[in-house]
């Protein structure tokens, strides 16, 4: 598999942007990556390759340069876990749209299986703006089969600000069908999601193994003494117990190189499916998902989502990176009421 590394793209910023303050934007349209720059330091990065079968936000660095995600699959970290080449950076998709699959689709599909498979495509840069703690990036993309039909258009806006210690991205995405019935059947794999650093694991003593739909197997072995991760939720419940709950917010938080990590994700009240159910594993998938209800209720409850021919859907969800110490229930909860009031 050919490896894009998109750590170069660091390298060849324009080194103006670099010491401005406030935030810029730089657009590297070679590199397929539109860096996120905070007081001359890389925030995080608007990324597009082909390889990744999806556009994502990679690498997710702290205000103060601690980078959250995963390096893997490009960039290889000694000691970092190489499964689920899928999950990179943050990323929005989902496991079965048309009985296709968008959510674990990668180059490490063989050829053979692909057509089993759907790409979401980067189409444009809409707009881009800046304002001193504030930034914005509009983006088009479409979710096509392998047969290059459109099955969905997508129009996402990112809005980045930083206050203090927060690294804060709230991901706005409507959906639209284009000429046929979309139906996203109720599954497990979905549809926020971002893959952490090995730092903020859960600590974990035995090996486990993950099957997927296409009876994949994916053993994660025992974490060492660096593994410091811990889920909490808005409902009260920690650890792995968190998977497969309902709540308006969940956090992950950690220790690496030193200091102490929040990684928040808040649902909000408009979304389809609020409050979401949470699929945070402990080897460092942290995802929510609004739509794949029957497997996390025991078949309690089942959705089945469907959009009609140009039908629309909007998903709004927002990250808190933070650093320096860790978020407590009630600036979570402060939070949430602050986003659930946006439109």
């Amino acid at each position: 598999m050919k490896k894009i590394l998109p750590l170069l793209f660091f390298m060849t910023v324009n080194f103006s942007a670099m010491s401005q303050k406030g935030f810029t934007i730089t657009e590297k349209k070679e590199a397929k990556e539109v860096a996120i720059i905070f007081n001359g330091k890389l925030l995080t990065a608007y990324c597009y390759y082909d390889s990744s079968r999806k556009p994502i936000l990679f690498p997710v660095n702290t205000i103060d340069g601690i980078t959250v995600t995963r390096q893997y699959p490009f960039h290889i970290i000694p000691g970092e876990r190489t499964d689920h080449p899928h999950h990179t950076g943050i990323w929005l998709n989902y496991e079965s749209v048309n009985g296709l699959d968008f959510w674990n689709n990668s180059t490490a599909i063989a050829p053979e299986k692909r057509s089993q498979y759907g790409t979401i495509r980067h189409q444009k840069i809409i707009s881009k703006s800046t304002a001193n703690n504030a930034a914005s990036l509009v983006v088009s993309a479409v979710w096509v089969r392998p047969d290059e039909k459109i099955l969905l258009n997508e129009t996402t806006t990112f809005n980045f600000t930083a206050n203090g210690n927060d690294f804060v991205i709230d991901r706005i995405s409507r959906l639209t069908a284009t000429d046929t019935n979309v139906i996203f059947k109720d599954v497990k794999d979905g549809m926020l999601g971002i893959r952490v650093a090995r730092e903020l694991e859960l600590p974990s003593k035995e090996k486990s193994s993950f099957i997927d739909d296409k009876n994949n197997i994916t053993t994660v072995p025992p974490s060492g003494a660096d593994v410091t991760g811990m889920y909490y939720g808005s409902n009260g419940l920690k650890g792995d117990s968190l998977w497969g709950t309902t709540g308006k917010w969940a956090m992950l938080t950690g220790i690496k190189e030193g200091k102490n990590i929040t990684i928040g994700i808040i649902d909000h009240p408009a979304n389809i499916g609020y409050p979401t159910y949470w699929h945070a594993r402990g080897y460092g998938l942290f995802a929510a998902n609004p739509l794949g209800r029957k497997v996390f209720s025991n078949g309690k409850e089942e959705l089945n989502f469907s959009l009609q021919p140009h039908q629309s859907v909007t998903f709004r969800y927002r990250i808190i990176i933070h650093s320096g110490n860790i978020l407590t229930r009630e600036e979570m909860d402060r939070q949430a009421d602050i986003f659930g009031k946006i439109k």
